[in-house]
């Protein structure tokens, strides 16, 4: 278990926050409240997200149930993919990061395959990904010499989310950040005579 204790701790620990935030939201909170927790940029706003990110939806049925699966294979090769990076010790920082991003998809999928039979709405893959957090920062009207949406109302940020969300980003986004650092090789230095030991 040497190298397992600190990745599974943080999928642990995001999986209770994200699920328990998400049932507080349903048992408390109907469709669409809201209330706000830093006047009017920080808001919980509970809706939900029938298929992929900012509620993208393809196919029906069908295409719940493909995208259900493809999310289950997925966290799967990214479950294998972190065992990987602890076995070949991999640089800790993109072994914890990888962690955050496969809690975050095992979290959102927990939603899918479950809410819908748990919550009597809608039977097994099909349920529905919960989401409250909503950082609605700045508000205004595009200039009207603005090409596609000028005159347009605007909202930054628009996207609700919830905390497998952000686990998921906030992976993917450090990856980013430090992936020189995370994939640098290893200089080796050639051993020649002028870098040699001479014993008398």
């Amino acid at each position: 278990m040497k190298g397992y204790t600190k990745p599974l701790l943080i999928i642990f620990l995001v999986l209770l926050i994200d699920q328990a935030s998400k049932i507080w939201i349903k048992t408390n909170m109907s469709m669409g409240q809201e209330f706000n927790i830093l006047g009017e940029w920080f808001i919980i706003h509970y809706t939900e997200n029938n298929g992929m990110a900012f509620g993208l939806e393809f196919g029906g049925e069908f295409g719940k149930l493909a995208l259900s699966l493809f999310r289950i294979a997925a966290v799967g090769g990214i479950g294998y993919g972190l065992h990987y990076l602890i076995r070949h010790k991999y640089h800790r920082g993109l072994i914890l990061n990888v962690a955050l991003i496969f809690a975050g998809a095992l979290g959102n999928i927990i939603d899918s395959v479950f809410y819908g039979v748990i919550w009597n709405y809608a039977g097994l893959f099909h349920g529905r990904v919960v989401d409250m957090l909503y950082f609605p920062i700045l508000e205004g009207v595009f200039p009207e010499w603005v090409p596609i949406w000028g005159g347009e109302d605007y909202i930054f940020f628009r996207p609700v989310f919830n905390i497998a969300d952000a686990a998921i980003s906030v992976g993917v986004v450090l990856i980013m950040i430090f992936q020189s650092h995370y994939f640098k090789e290893e200089v080796v230095e050639e051993i020649g005579i002028n870098n040699e030991i001479v014993e008398d």
